[in-house]
């Protein structure tokens, strides 16, 4: 969430974040509220102050042989009594009325970020590899799968209903080593700290960065306070919620691989073959936590590090820089790897590398002190798919076609899937 000094100070950088974004904000609201916060502390603070200094007088009043005033002294202190619960009643009503309005209002952009309204106005910042024509020809994932037996997606679809993947053979032995291949590289080769966190989290992770109270249509729900998580980034990033981390082990980074389930109801209809758009699907996600001057620069890293994937697996990609409609509720900069698609004819979103700034800490209460005794401040917060399967397995099986009909594995999968090519039967 923003800070509420901002709120307060400067609404008007709050209105042009959510305006740029196109969400409509509840920050009136919230401004309004905050006032109202402010106003009754001041008002409780000054009750109190002259509660306890009535109730002081009374013994003193009765020493004096005082009695009737001390009846009346009396008398203030149960008015005085009375008007504290009830300004505490409308505080908390207050307080709970101006965290749901500040849940509901996004990160501002980073000024880096260019304003736009639509996927036209992302801008790409680089590409590696080039659109090369498979020796095989152009053809989309689900011909090359059936074929080869790789998906079954008519029993996927038996067994759970649309949306879901089954991955059958060399399909399922090409799926695995391809988390298992990226979780290795990410840790191995890139030095971060691998995690397997649960697959179910609560709703305070979820509020901690950011799906819940806005996206609550896109997850699956278990029980009364119990989800499945979205991307590995809810449990990753709550590793440390509401804890005070020593500076100097900044920055943290992670890479967890996990199963992700999304019920994608704002996506109806989209990209429905085969396995573009999927409710289950596996990921190796990348977190975190830094210094809050240098979030800016370890984004380029993180994104780096996702596209060393890519890279290794001799996959043409290019990297977007989000616009302002096209960024994230929470994000303040992001960008978008996207991988040729041969059969599609276009590009296919795999990871959005994003930095939060402080925005998810504030929610998920995540701090650091630079020093012993200092005041503690907010940690910054990225994270970025390192990278997602089910796109890179379709894209990939397209790069790979050969002209015998035969998939030609990239070098660095080979030890994993255990062959050189996947063939039909």
């Amino acid at each position: 969430m923003l800070d509420r000094n901002l709120l307060r100070n400067d609404p008007e950088a709050a209105r042009a974040g959510a305006s740029a974004k196109h969400v409509d904000a509840p920050i009136d609201e919230a401004v309004r509220l905050i006032r109202e916060r402010a106003d009754l502390l001041t008002g409780l603070e000054a009750k109190q102050a002259e509660l306890n200094k009535i109730s002081k007088s009374i013994g003193a009043l009765m020493g004096q042989g005082k009695r009737d005033e001390a009846e009346a002294a009396k008398a203030q202190t149960k008015g005085l009594k009375e008007a504290i619960q009830e300004g505490e009643a409308r505080q908390r009503d207050v307080e709970s009325a101006l965290e749901a309005a500040e849940l509901s209002i996004p990160n501002i952009p980073h000024a880096s970020v260019p304003e736009g309204k639509g996927p036209e106005d992302n801008v790409v910042v680089r590409q590696w590899g080039e659109q090369a024509e498979p020796a095989g020809g152009a053809k989309p994932h689900w011909e090359i799968a059936e074929r080869l037996g790789l998906l079954d997606l008519a029993r996927a679809s038996k067994i759970s209903g649309s949306g879901f993947a089954l991955y059958t053979g060399w399909g399922a032995r090409l799926q695995r080593a391809l988390f298992n291949f990226m979780a290795d590289h990410q840790t191995l080769r890139n030095g971060y700290r691998e995690i397997y966190p649960p697959f179910m989290v609560t709703g305070a992770c979820l509020i901690g960065t950011g799906q819940l109270p806005k996206f609550e249509e896109d997850l699956y729900k278990v029980d009364d306070d119990l989800y499945l998580i979205p991307t590995a980034e809810v449990p990753v990033t709550n590793l440390y919620r509401d804890e005070i981390l020593d500076g100097s082990s900044l920055p943290i980074k992670m890479a967890a691989y996990s199963g992700c389930f999304r019920r994608e109801a704002g996506a109806a209809g989209k990209d429905t073959r085969g396995i573009q758009r999927v409710h289950q699907f596996d990921k190796v996600e990348l977190v975190k936590l830094t210094l809050p001057e240098d979030s800016l620069e370890e984004l380029e890293s993180l994104t780096r590090d996702a596209e060393s994937v890519l890279q290794a697996l001799g996959l043409h990609y290019r990297v977007s820089l989000m616009c302002t409609a096209e960024m994230g509720f929470s994000n303040s900069k992001q960008y978008d790897l996207e991988l040729w698609s041969p059969g599609l004819g276009r590009y296919l979103e795999v990871s959005s590398c994003s930095n939060f700034d402080s925005f998810q800490a504030r929610r998920a209460n995540i701090r650091f002190r630079r020093a012993p005794g200092e005041k503690p401040e907010f940690v910054h917060t990225l994270n970025g798919s390192g990278v997602a399967c089910p796109r890179l397995f379709a894209c990939l099986i397209e790069a790979c076609l050969q002209a015998d009909g035969s998939v030609l594995l990239p070098e660095v999968l080979r030890p994993y899937v255990g062959t050189d090519r996947l063939v039909a039967g």
